[in-house]
């Protein structure tokens, strides 16, 4: 069956986190709102899950998931959903646990990247909350992005599937759906905070390894050499504001 996914037609977003797992794995599925809606599809019917009385289970926001009868959102549920059918996790129980909680350590950090440009409201323009955006990322960029990027340096040091392995990864010695979420964040904040970025992945060789292997990959790589991957833009999450990357 085909996946079909919901995101807004114009970002990478939070969708990319659910693209990059489907696209690694080769997975058959269809950018709902990227296509036309006179095959049904088209932002028309991406706001019908949104608002529609008669989605009784309604996802809050995009991105979902629709597969079959089945509609799942947030990024970490879908990508808990997807790992097994995709096999982008590992088998046992403590695997899968582990790499879902990684995967919302990296929706915190998400939410993060996203204050360092509108930590007063997302509906304000990043112009009407300039100084409280100048200060989030002065702390962002001195205390958390650091502390973020230690904690994945160190379970990939602590990973044991990683003693002999050309790639780290975070779980095990396969890829998973939580290597692909660490790339597409090094990638984002490259873009974002290129100089603060810098200095923080001088700390983090193992990351920094993570992240080229996966630009590497088979199925991957032609993804994003392609047009289908929509380049960073001050609309996303990730937006390089030069006063925001001192």
């Amino acid at each position: 069956m085909t996946y079909q996914l919901h995101y807004w037609p114009s970002i990478q977003g939070r969708g990319e986190f659910v693209r990059l797992a489907l696209e690694a794995a080769g997975a058959p599925y269809v950018d709902v709102a990227r296509g036309d809606p006179a095959q049904g599809r088209g932002l028309a019917a991406m706001e019908h899950y949104l608002s529609s009385p008669s989605v009784r289970r309604p996802p809050f926001a995009a991105p979902f998931l629709v597969d079959g009868k089945r509609v799942i959102g947030q990024t970490a549920a879908i990508l808990q959903y997807l790992g097994p059918r995709l096999n982008l996790v590992g088998a046992s129980e403590a695997d899968r646990l582990w790499t879902h909680q990684i995967q919302l350590t990296i929706a915190d950090l998400v939410a993060e990247v996203h204050d360092t440009h509108h930590p007063v409201g997302a509906s304000l323009y990043y112009e009407d909350q300039q100084p409280e955006a100048l200060r989030r990322a002065g702390e962002f960029r001195a205390e958390r992005l650091p502390k973020f990027l230690a904690w994945f340096e160190a379970i990939l040091q602590r990973n044991p599937g990683n003693a002999s392995a050309s790639v780290p990864r975070l779980v095990g010695r396969r890829l998973s759906y939580a290597d692909l979420s660490l790339f597409q964040i090094v990638e984002g904040l490259r873009y974002a905070m290129p100089k603060a970025t810098r200095r923080a992945l001088g700390k983090a060789p193992l990351v920094v390894a993570l992240h080229d292997g996966v630009t590497a990959h088979r199925r991957l790589r032609p993804y994003l050499e392609s047009e289908r991957r929509l380049p960073f833009s001050e609309e996303g999450i990730f937006r390089h504001y030069p006063p925001l990357d001192a």
